[in-house]
């Protein structure tokens, strides 16, 4: 069972997340918040698989409140907009992804299988395409300077690589030809060894290197 926190201060959309979100057969809704103070409370408390974070929030804005929960769990951002300086912030944050508020139901809730199997959000054409300008205006300068990939073995830059160009883990696996499990083993440790918060952050990274 995937555990989910939600945080979004209007109760209207708080309530139909949550609801859309108990539909799913594998996933349970263990907590709300109405502001990102709390969802970092919440979260430190009931240490869930994944939230689902509003960005514009009272007390706490979701990206304070992500990057207060690196290492807690991971952050699916949920925002109004596409391209803005709230994702940005987020994604340096450490978000695991993000989907537009617009989203139908089953897009969310296979957003939330997604992180909750540490793959994240890389592969719909929208997250393709702010990573791309994520890569272009921020990571040369806060992320690609000080990162050495010299420490990555062979095979973990193959790795980085298909990270880079969106593939999930599974399809990691079928292109490299090695098992899932060794797969999510090569991810966990480019992340550690670079340093990182998240796989968006290694897909960036992977972008500025090309």
């Amino acid at each position: 069972m995937i555990r989910v926190v939600v945080a979004d201060d209007q109760p209207a959309v708080r309530a139909g997340l949550v609801m859309i979100l108990n539909a799913a057969a594998d996933v349970r809704v263990v907590g709300q918040a109405e502001d990102g103070e709390q969802a970092v409370a919440l979260c430190r408390e009931l240490k869930p698989d994944v939230v689902v974070m509003d960005i514009q929030m009272p007390r706490l804005d979701g990206i304070s409140a992500t990057r207060e929960l690196a290492g807690v769990c991971d952050v699916l951002i949920l925002t109004t907009f596409d391209l803005d300086e709230y994702v940005f912030g987020a994604l340096r944050a450490g978000a695991a992804g993000f989907l537009l508020k617009n989203t139908d139901a089953d897009k969310l809730v296979d957003a939330v299988r997604l992180v909750a199997s540490g793959d994240g959000l890389i592969a719909p054409a929208v997250t393709r395409r702010l990573i791309a300008a994520f890569a272009q205006v921020s990571a040369p300068s806060e992320l690609a300077t000080d990162v050495d990939l010299s420490s990555l073995t062979a095979r973990e830059r193959e790795v980085l690589e298909c990270i880079g160009r969106g593939l999930s883990n599974q399809d990691i696996s079928a292109e490299l030809s090695m098992a899932e499990a060794t797969t999510k083993t090569h991810v966990s440790r480019i992340l550690a060894k670079l340093g990182l918060r998240s796989r968006v952050q290694a897909a960036i990274i992977a972008r500025s290197q090309t």
